[in-house]
């Protein structure tokens, strides 16, 4: 394989990120009955490294895909993004979460230090600050939801994203009604649903059918509801597309769709008016990127879905100070347990969101991030 930039794949490793504190478990609204754990560090970090002494970073992933991994891309050119998008895509199709995002984004964070860019620059971005909504873990009660709502609009976040799954309408309601009385129109409130987990027809917790999914969105329409995303399975096109028609505020999802096809039938049968795509489920940023540019050409927003944090989401703070049509920065933040923060301590300069609700895109290179040597598991 020739190498027209000059620059060479030499090595790809992955990098284990020690856990220096474990923080705590949280129940997801999504899961129940399950366990999701928080702490500071863990995990793994994949690095491409150069010829030319560049290295890029990028979440890590499953071990045993290395060596496919090795093999496709040692001694190749890594400006070739889009053959190594659809290589890896190839090799790691249906491994969501296992899969190669990382190195796709590794790949771009190599592209962006040798031009010497930041990444939203390289992709036509002006923005240096985006907005950041707090996206909820926990069901947690009304009451407490409205307390951490108005403490977080107090802090100058922007948006707060609730989940509903409580067994009747008239408690999911109540959550939204505590929380607007708390925080007045200091912040938006976005509701999720989380009924397209499951590509199939069950999964833990409440199921809603269209009935409670339609009084729900005309319910959350009436109290001013910046979006209502996911209120069905991921699939049923059409019965989401006859809601979204039902009302005027808009219904967000495909956070767990994996094809490009998938979305270009979501925006032609008007399912949703803001999309929200996974670099982790598409197997890389070099995707997301055209699902934005799908967005932008008919006329619908578009939010990236990452609870994962780390280096994914600052792929993702790119991205979105790139795209006029991005509203907000998703960020997993439910404190104490919860805090978004615990997930950006592997940085020597994590990111923050301001008293304006706002976080500063990193300027350096790349995805302009280091990681906090403390981390590092030699």
């Amino acid at each position: 394989m020739t190498q027209p930039s000059g620059i060479q794949i030499t090595d790809i490793r992955l990098v284990r990120i020690k856990t220096l504190r474990e923080v705590g478990v949280i129940e997801p609204a999504w899961n129940v009955g399950g366990q999701m754990t928080f702490s500071v560090g863990g995990g793994s970090v994949v690095e491409v490294l150069t010829n030319e002494g560049i290295t890029g970073i990028g979440p890590g992933f499953d071990a045993t895909l290395l060596p496919v991994v090795r093999e496709k891309l040692m001694g190749a050119d890594p400006f070739a993004v889009e053959q190594h998008a659809a290589t890896l895509r190839y090799f790691a199709s249906g491994l969501p979460y296992r899969g190669v995002a990382g190195v796709d984004i590794a790949l771009w964070d190599l592209i962006g230090k040798a031009c010497g860019q930041p990444l939203y620059r390289l992709w036509g971005g002006g923005k240096q600050k985006v907005p950041a909504y707090a996206s909820m873990v926990r069901l947690s009660t009304p009451e407490e939801r409205a307390d951490l709502a108005a403490r977080l609009a107090g802090e100058g976040w922007r948006a707060i994203k609730l989940r509903l799954h409580h067994p009747t309408l008239r408690e999911d309601l109540r959550t939204v009604e505590l929380v607007r009385n708390a925080v007045g129109d200091r912040m938006n409130i976005l509701v999720d649903a989380n009924q397209a987990q499951s590509d199939g027809t069950w999964q833990p917790g409440v199921l809603w059918d269209f009935r409670r999914a339609l009084e729900t969105a005309k319910e959350l329409d009436r109290m001013g509801v910046y979006w209502l995303e996911e209120p069905l399975p991921r699939f049923a096109f059409r019965d989401l597309a006859r809601l979204n028609q039902a009302v005027a505020m808009p219904i967000a999802g495909g956070e767990n769709n994996r094809g490009l096809h998938e979305f270009v039938q979501m925006v032609e049968g008007g399912v949703y008016d803001i999309l929200q795509p996974e670099s982790m489920v598409l197997n890389g940023i070099t995707a997301l990127r055209k699902i934005g540019v799908l967005a932008e050409l008919h006329g619908k927003q578009i939010c990236p879905h990452h609870g994962g944090r780390g280096l994914g989401t600052i792929a993702h703070l790119h991205l979105s100070a790139s795209w006029p049509h991005c509203p907000y920065l998703e960020l997993l933040h439910d404190p104490p347990i919860g805090e978004y923060e615990h997930g950006f301590a592997l940085l020597q300069e994590p990111i923050r969101v301001d008293s304006e609700g706002l976080v500063a895109v990193p300027q350096g290179p790349g995805l302009g991030v280091t990681l906090n040597p403390d981390f590092v598991d030699a």
